[in-house]
């Protein structure tokens, strides 16, 4: 792999490391949190097949080795919202609204 390079624990797809978003097992806390810090890191695609299989079978505890507290997941989908919501006010197509 080429340097500052990632791979995608859930779709395997290799890209430079900002084109993903890292989880970190801080050390010696333990603690998991997004994007800083010291410890074992993974990298996660920003887009709902990754997260959504990352979340279903449990990736991030097993590549961190701890357990994964939900308010992680729950952070992690609202960014995924939120740059969802980003990339559609960009484009400028707006989803018209359901009846």
């Amino acid at each position: 792999m080429k340097p500052n390079y990632r791979r995608c624990l859930s779709c395997r797809k290799v890209a430079p490391k900002q084109a993903f978003w890292r989880v970190v097992r801080v050390y010696p806390s333990r603690q998991v949190q997004l994007d800083e810090g010291m410890g074992r890191s993974a990298y996660l695609c920003p887009q709902v097949s990754c997260l959504a299989a990352a979340q279903k079978k449990n990736r991030l505890g097993r590549v961190l080795r701890t357990l994964v507290p939900e308010k992680v997941y729950q952070t992690l989908w609202l960014r995924l919202e939120a740059t969802s919501a980003d990339s559609q006010s960009a484009s400028g197509s707006k989803i018209p609204p359901q009846k």
